[in-house]
């Protein structure tokens, strides 16, 4: 009985969004291949997944087709990586933040490639290949926006890919992005596009959105994450951080001009949160501070005894130095400063007391 209840255990132990959303990617996957298989994948493709020409009339598909693989290939890489990451984040940020990340990563990167599409469409005329020959699907935007998500809270964690490659998460998203780019310029736009917009997606997100309950000061509740080690030229080489920090700066400054940015609470050291790239303290140089300060008491507490054996030992020299003095201090005492002369030094002085 122990054994047969153990999966069901298992599948309770599962958060309910990540429960949820794996149960829907499964379904739908296996649906659509269903649909393909009697024939109908125009309809599937239609009703399911974005087709830039269709979208218009079909608008529910900027999030539904997000549960839709359509290869085994993608199909695994998806339940492999997604439920597992999604465990983990909703566990931290809890169930109503990985709902609304997940809806802003996989919505807004599928607006944003349904309208690189159409400006591709007004530049060649080409409707045949942008607006009826592209089909976007999957979950490789929310795919990048959690390795995005894992850069900011574990940056410095080393994975092992297939058992062989040994990586830091930091620089994944970076691969995955570079991957995107290569294919993107072989002739696949799509879908591998769209992991370039998930990526922006998912930082702006986590940059300036994201709502950080644990982290109100006075009441007052933060939103994004303006540590100078999560800011946009942080992803990039140094040669290009000029530019970008120039580039950033002017769009930051336009958006809190139009008030597209949340505003958030005093910090307690800096006052406010600064501009792009940030100085402000937020979660990771926190989680850092922290580290470093449980850091220095650990090494405090271990060199205690040490201090206070050289503190004991003090005294004892002090002591050893006062027990010495004494033999010294038996000379005869001073008169107006001048030590008293012995009778055997004065002549005078025994010259008289022999009268």
């Amino acid at each position: 009985m122990a054994v047969l209840s153990s999966p069901l255990v298992l599948i309770q132990s599962i958060p309910p969004v990540t429960r949820a959303f794996t149960a829907a990617t499964v379904l739908s996957s296996a649906f659509y291949g269903y649909l393909c298989w009697k024939g109908l994948q125009a309809d599937a493709s239609y009703y399911m997944t974005i087709v830039p020409g269709t979208a218009l009339y079909a608008p529910w598909t900027l999030l539904t087709s997000a549960f839709v693989e359509t290869t085994i290939f993608e199909f695994l890489l998806t339940i492999i990586f997604v439920p597992a990451a999604l465990k983990y984040l909703e566990r931290l940020w809890g169930s109503l933040e990985m709902i609304k990340f997940i809806v802003v990563s996989v919505v807004a990167s599928n607006i944003i490639a349904l309208g690189f599409n159409w400006i591709e469409f007004f530049a060649t005329r080409n409707a045949d290949l942008f607006l009826y020959g592209m089909q976007y699907h999957g979950q490789m935007s929310l795919q990048i926006a959690l390795l995005v998500a894992f850069t900011q809270l574990i940056p410095e964690h080393q994975v092992q890919l297939f058992g062989v490659i040994k990586a830091r998460v930091k620089s994944l998203p970076m691969a995955y992005l570079t991957l995107s780019t290569v294919l993107c310029f072989v002739g696949f736009q799509c879908p591998w596009i769209i992991i370039q917009f998930g990526w922006f997606v998912g930082w702006i997100y986590l940059r300036f959105y994201k709502k950080n309950a644990a982290d109100s000061v006075g009441g007052t509740d933060t939103y994004g994450d303006r540590s100078e080690t999560f800011s946009l030229v942080s992803w990039f080489p140094p040669f290009m951080h000029y530019p970008l920090t120039l580039l950033g700066n002017f769009v930051y400054s336009l958006a809190n001009r139009f008030h597209l940015i949340p505003t958030s609470g005093a910090d307690v050291e800096l006052g406010a949160y600064g501009q792009v790239p940030g100085t402000a303290r937020a979660e990771a140089e926190r989680r850092r501070a922290m580290a470093l300060k449980a850091l220095d008491q650990r090494l405090a507490n271990n060199s205690s005894p040490v201090g206070s054996h050289s503190s004991n030992g003090a005294p004892a020299q002090a002591r050893s130095s006062n027990a010495a003095r004494p033999e010294s201090a038996s000379s005869p005492p001073s008169t107006n400063g001048r030590p008293k002369a012995n009778e055997q030094d004065d002549p005078a002085q025994t010259k008289t007391e022999t009268r």
